[in-house]
């Protein structure tokens, strides 16, 4: 049997390196051509990125904000729904308007006049002031693009007369909230009735409408547009005292929208600025040598190259730009600056270790402890983002897409630019050359006796020599000496275990209470416009929901007393829904019925049935348009329900749920449909796509984990730490004010590769330690890689804590879910990880590894990884 020193057993204890070994010594090849000629390794990624950067001139014609397209799900049941309405409904708003029949949301600017001092916007002097109100709207050009219906613009509010000349109505005249047939429940809100008799109401709701069906599409826009140029100075020209007045156009939502990238530009100054100074801080030494201002300067920039060839690139292929996109910039400059700086760890940890060595010496072992840990990291991020494409909303694809390629970028960067910059500083140090001025720095003798600051400033450091090797970094002591120790004592591992307890116990509670879709109010800047409009319309308006159409797409046999009978069992079925209001109801059929039976007119017969048809349209003209009929045939019908106290997103679920399901069991074959269910279709898919994205690439990770990391113990922590931070992050949304959409999902697939980056360190240090007890073990992975790992998780949160300041939910809510991220990511690698890896410790280490250290317990990383390189050349 071979002994332990034989190279038949380290090749069966490395029977899983197969991947690793050669992409180390694919790092050496590369870091000796890099060290070899470091200029062209500079040159090629500036002209790249400036070639690639001519992409950005595609700009305009990329972007592609439009809320439907990239925030509702491809695909979603309604869009087709709408398509069917408009097919066997269309549409004339010029001669037969009428807004529930309309499939889509219609052309419009909305006001709501709200009664100040707690009085009823019905009063005489509120209704004066509605009343101006109303005709400052209706200018000329409103009188000829309005939408009509019986020859004269449809009424904003159904209290007034096309003329705008009505009185008040007085108290307690009007039946709410039907009067007559005509329905107040979307015209006026905060009633206060009697017995269904209307006596008060705090708001009212005018609504004007125009046409686009016609050549007077665009008309009506540039009326929309003059509309929200102009309301403001008219507002104040009218000096309304008894009304309060909010607006809001069809136009509204898009617009601020679009105006939410240019609200972050300045940010993004911002944040590169405070990323600088924290690189050149982490960066500065007390010698004019040995100062790595200019590798943390130039870390930066290679970030910023990555985004700028990154985009470009983008842009070049055609791919869609999406506001969500401007969120990436932020993230690759952190990611960047955290490569960075493991970078520069090993580099300083090689120096120290061979300070006599030659450049390409130091780099070669640079690049194969380093890198690979990169590598290993880029990678579980880059997958996360592309297996993150394969969703339903294209506003995550777009983000996914231009960050996944940006990170590819940046690793390419990192190893080519960066370790090329490595190489240069280090020739400018071996040189003895001032940081700043890159002339000779020599001694003095005559300067023996100056302060420690100047000969630190222009002769080398403060004890005067010109290139004084840099010792043990003060917070690599910190991790060693006190923060390692302190953490692998018994009673502080007690405590650890019941954070963990405490942390896993509120995330799952977290997770139960999350809440589903995005509000579209939040697609807004705070300070728009539009965000009292929609406090007034959810605090007025709210009792009666969508007016849903209920269609039957297909012939079916109308006169037929049993197909009638069929018809209405399924729209009692869908008037018991707890979210409809069977009272309110509309149905051309169920008149016809009553009107047949009243005035026993037959119509069991088709032809009968067919012939007493306009004896209906001339009690309600507008049945006339819930039928496409041709002349023996009724091709598809409509009828309407009337929603009521849909006033959540849950509400809006179940509503949705509830209603396509009753229509599936009805025995007519029905579709309900209304355009708010284009936004509602995200319910349906946002939990699945999330779960389904999370799942794939927490699988994914695990495999690159297994082939990469050739320990099984570490890619199982890197595996738990993955789905503990997911849950945590899922669970502290809920906490946070942020619900589970499109947005927050792009940063749970952030939230994979960043697990593995804060685990994958620390667990893989760990278990290729030397060292004999499991508490030793875990005090020298902090010791190595915990200021690494601090750093990274500082340059991370610096990189997006700007957004924090910025006025729009999706970038606030960027930062938020990010900085819960980087929070528990870095607490599981610097705190639960460390110290659940002491409870598995005897499992950390091969018997081989253990006993081939124990003569040289304090080995640094460095060796170790030495020392397996050698002892893989014995393997065939």
């Amino acid at each position: 049997m071979a002994g332990p020193g034989d190279p038949a057993e380290r090749c069966s204890c490395r029977n899983t390196d197969c991947l690793e070994r050669p992409l180390r010594r694919l790092f050496e090849g590369l870091a000796s051509g890099v060290a070899a000629c470091p200029w062209p390794f500079v040159l090629v990624p500036l002209l790249l990125s400036g070639g690639l950067g001519a992409g950005f001139l595609f700009l305009p014609q990329r972007q592609a904000n439009d809320i439907e397209e990239q925030f509702t799900p491809t695909g979603g049941p309604a869009k087709a729904e709408r398509d069917l309405v408009r097919r066997h409904f269309p549409t004339n708003d010029s001669q037969r308007f009428s807004a529930p029949r309309l499939p889509t949301e219609g052309a419009y600017a909305a006001l709501i006049a709200v009664a100040t001092n707690g009085t009823s916007v019905l009063d005489p002097t509120a209704w004066e002031e509605v009343l101006r109100l109303d005709k400052t709207v209706r200018d000329p050009d409103y009188e000829r693009l309005c939408a009509r219906s019986d020859g004269s613009c449809a009424s904003p509010n159904p209290l007034l007369s096309p003329r705008g000349d009505e009185r008040p109505p007085v108290s307690g005249s009007l039946q709410f909230p039907v009067n007559g047939s005509v329905f107040l429940g979307a015209a006026l809100g905060g009633v206060d009735a009697d017995g269904g008799r209307l006596l008060s109401a705090r708001a009212l709701k005018l609504v004007y409408y125009l046409r686009e069906d016609g050549p007077e599409a665009e008309d009506s826009r540039q009326w929309l547009h003059s509309f929200l140029r102009n309301i403001s100075s008219k507002l104040r020209e009218l000096h309304l005292s008894s009304i309060q007045v909010t607006y809001f156009t069809s136009l509204s939502r898009q617009q601020e929208f679009e105006g939410n990238t240019k609200s972050v530009i300045p940010l993004f100054s911002i944040t590169y600025f405070l990323t600088i100074n924290f690189a050149i801080f982490s960066c500065l030494r007390l010698s004019c040598i040995r100062n790595n201002v200019w590798l943390a300067c130039c870390g930066v920039v290679s970030a910023g190259l990555a985004v700028f060839s990154s985009f470009g690139l983008m842009l070049f292929c055609g791919a869609p730009f999406v506001v969500t996109v401007a969120n990436a910039p932020f993230l690759i400059l952190g990611v960047g600056v955290d490569d960075m700086f493991i970078m520069i760890a090993s580099w300083e940890q090689s120096s120290r270790k061979k300070e006599k060595s030659s450049v390409k010496s130091l780099l070669a072992e640079t690049y194969s402890e380093a890198a690979l840990s990169v590598t290993i990291t880029t990678l579980t991020d880059v997958l996360a983002f592309f297996i993150g494409t394969w969703t339903a909303f294209p506003s995550v694809r777009a983000f996914c897409l231009y960050t996944g390629t940006a990170f590819v970028f940046c690793y390419v960067y990192t190893l080519t630019f960066f370790g090329a910059v490595l190489v240069l500083n280090h020739k400018r140090e071996q040189g003895n050359r001032h940081w700043l001025t890159c002339m000779r720095v020599g001694v003095d003798k005559d300067q023996a006796e100056n302060s420690c600051l100047y000969n630190a400033c222009c002769v080398g450091s403060c004890s005067r020599q010109s290139s004084e090797p840099e010792g043990e970094h003060p917070m690599s002591i910190f991790f060693k000496e006190y923060y390692g120790p302190f953490f692998t004592n018994k009673w502080v591992k007690l405590l650890v275990v019941l954070l963990y307890g405490a942390y896993l116990g509120g995330s799952v509670y977290g997770c139960t209470q999350i809440r589903e879709g995005i509000d579209l109010r939040n697609l807004a800047n705070d300070d728009s416009y539009v965000i009292p409009y929609y406090d007034d319309d959810e605090k007025y308006f709210s009792t009666y929901g969508p007016r849903v159409m209920v269609v039957i797409p297909e012939r079916v046999d109308y006169w037929n007393e049993a197909v009638r009978r069929g018809i209405e069992s399924c729209a009692q079925n869908l008037e018991n829904i707890s979210y409809v209001d069977k009272n309110l109801s509309e149905s051309w059929l169920r008149v016809y019925t009553v009107l047949a039976e009243s005035s026993s007119i037959n119509i069991n017969d088709k032809t009968q049935f067919f012939n007493n048809l306009p004896v209906l349209f001339s009690i309600r003209s507008s049945f006339a348009w819930d039928l496409n009929k041709t002349q023996d045939e009724i091709e598809a019908s409509r009828f309407f329900l009337q929603t009521v106290n849909v006033t959540s997103a849950v509400d809006e679920k179940n509503l949705l749920n509830q209603l396509r399901e009753t229509a599936r069991q009805c025995s007519i074959p029905l579709k309900v449909y209304h355009p708010a269910f284009i936004y509602y279709d995200q319910y349906l898919v946002i939990v699945q796509n999330t779960v389904q994205n999370v799942a794939v690439a927490a699988g994914a990770m695990l495999v690159v984990s297994l082939l990469l990391i050739p320990n099984p113990l570490c890619c199982l922590w890197v595996t738990f730490a993955i789905a503990s931070v997911i849950v945590g992050v899922t669970g502290f949304m809920s906490f946070w004010n942020v619900n589970l959409d499109s947005i927050s999902m792009i940063n749970l697939v952030i939230c994979i590769g960043f697990s593995v980056d804060f685990s994958a360190h620390i667990s893989y240090a760990f278990v290729t330690s030397g060292e004999s007890s499991a508490n030793k073990r875990a005090i020298e992975a902090l010791s190595l890689l915990g200021y690494p790992v601090l750093q990274g998780a500082v340059s991370t949160i610096l990189g997006v804590v700007v957004l924090a300041a910025a006025k729009t939910y999706i970038f606030r809510t960027f930062f938020k879910i990010m900085f819960l991220v980087i929070l528990f990511g870095a607490l599981h690698g610097l705190v639960f990880i460390p110290v659940f890896l002491t409870f598995f410790g005897k499992f950390g280490t091969s018997p081989h590894n253990a006993k081939s250290n124990n003569r040289s317990p304090h080995n640094t990383m460095s060796e170790k990884l030495e020392n397996r390189f050698r002892n893989d050349k014995d393997c065939p």
